[in-house]
């Protein structure tokens, strides 16, 4: 029989192992799930990692990687800062929704403007926008001690609806003949989020994310406000006898989420999006939280897992379209990636051990 013995502390090798083990286990256990779905599975896996880099039509999906990993390195940024600190913004789909309508609202409200201070003041507002509606869960928690985890997913519902009210109503386009969504930004240049280089996906929104990721790597390692969101999520004790004070830890690490969250929706509906409309999110801000934890939470890490999500989110879609796999099956083995790195990540703190029989 085995058993878990407990290591004397984390070990540093199943920290860096388990993310890749989790992914080729993930390969397997998806492999079998298409199979099950009448799919060749090893075509299916195939077509997931290998055809937006190196199929036939890979100059076209290549550029595709960074638009689809740039809003999910955001948000998983600022979410590990509070993951990091032991503050759960489980809730960061709404912060992205908010942001999305704010950034979009300012946008509109300029038009047919062309001035370029539009544009700057969008991602002020979308970071304005989800940083309020992160404040949310963090004021009710600092003042009333409720819980984070559901009062940030339960506002990401209200998010939805409001999100619903302003393609029909608001900010819906004047001249859209009555259809539900706003004007599209791509056709208002002060407002467009375009390529900075064409033909290589990268627009503004994969800025802010690389700058993300240096900004968190730099405070981590060289700030106090690092050192105390690393003692508060290790030792929460021992940060509170350092001076760490919980509801200030707590109110910065959800706003600097919910900003980046909101930036994030802003830079999406101003550039591949287009407009706000009733189905504008597609689940970034739940995925981002696989991103963090497949990335341990670590800037760099969070970096390289946003860039393989996004694989799996545009190889996804080639399987759907090519092997008419269901996109449930496709959501469903992104999910998996999560459950198998949950549960390997027993390794870096266990070791599995033989249990002999005892003699009676």
């Amino acid at each position: 029989m085995l058993k878990l013995e407990k290591r004397p502390q984390p070990s540093r090798a199943w920290t860096y192992l388990t993310p890749v083990l989790a992914v080729v286990v993930t390969m397997l256990a998806g492999g079998a799930l298409f199979a099950m779905l009448g799919n060749d599975p090893v075509e299916a896996i195939r077509t997931i990692f290998w055809e937006p880099l190196f199929g036939e039509f890979a100059s076209y999906y290549r550029p595709q990687l960074l638009v689809k990993a740039g809003p999910l390195i955001l948000i998983a940024i600022g979410l590990s800062l509070g993951f990091r600190a032991g503050i759960w913004n489980i809730g960061a789909e709404g912060q992205y929704i908010i942001g999305a309508i704010t950034g979009a609202a300012v946008g509109l409200a300029f038009y047919p403007v062309d001035l370029w201070v539009i544009f700057p003041l969008m991602i002020l507002a979308g970071a304005l926008g989800g940083w309020v509606w992160a404040m949310i869960p963090g004021l009710l928690k600092v003042r009333f001690g409720t819980n984070e985890i559901l009062v940030s997913l339960m506002l990401v519902y209200v998010a939805e609806q409001l999100l619903a009210k302003m393609a029909l109503g608001l900010l819906r386009n004047p001249e859209g003949r009555g259809f539900p969504g706003s004007r599209n930004l791509q056709q208002y240049p002060a407002a467009h989020n375009a390529e900075i280089i064409t033909g290589t996906g990268m627009h503004w929104g994969v800025v802010a994310a690389f700058i993300a990721v240096i900004f968190a790597y730099v405070l981590l390692s060289r700030h106090i406000l690092g050192h105390q969101i690393q003692l508060a999520g290790q030792a929460p004790r021992a940060a509170r006898f350092a001076g760490v004070n919980p509801a200030r830890l707590t109110l910065i690490c959800l706003g600097l989420s919910g900003a980046l969250a909101g930036m994030a929706g802003m830079f999406e509906v101003s550039g591949p999006a287009g407009q706000i409309s009733i189905d504008f999110n597609v689940g970034y801000g739940f995925t981002a939280i696989i991103v963090a934890f497949l990335g341990r939470l670590h800037p760099v890490g969070i970096a390289l897992a946003g860039l393989l999500m996004a694989l799996t989110y545009i190889g996804g879609e080639i399987a759907e379209l090519n092997l008419s796999l269901p996109a449930a099956a496709i959501q469903m083995f992104q999910g998996m990636l999560l459950f198998f790195l949950l549960a390997v990540d027993v390794l870096t703190n266990y070791r599995v051990r033989l249990r002999t029989a005892e003699v009676a």
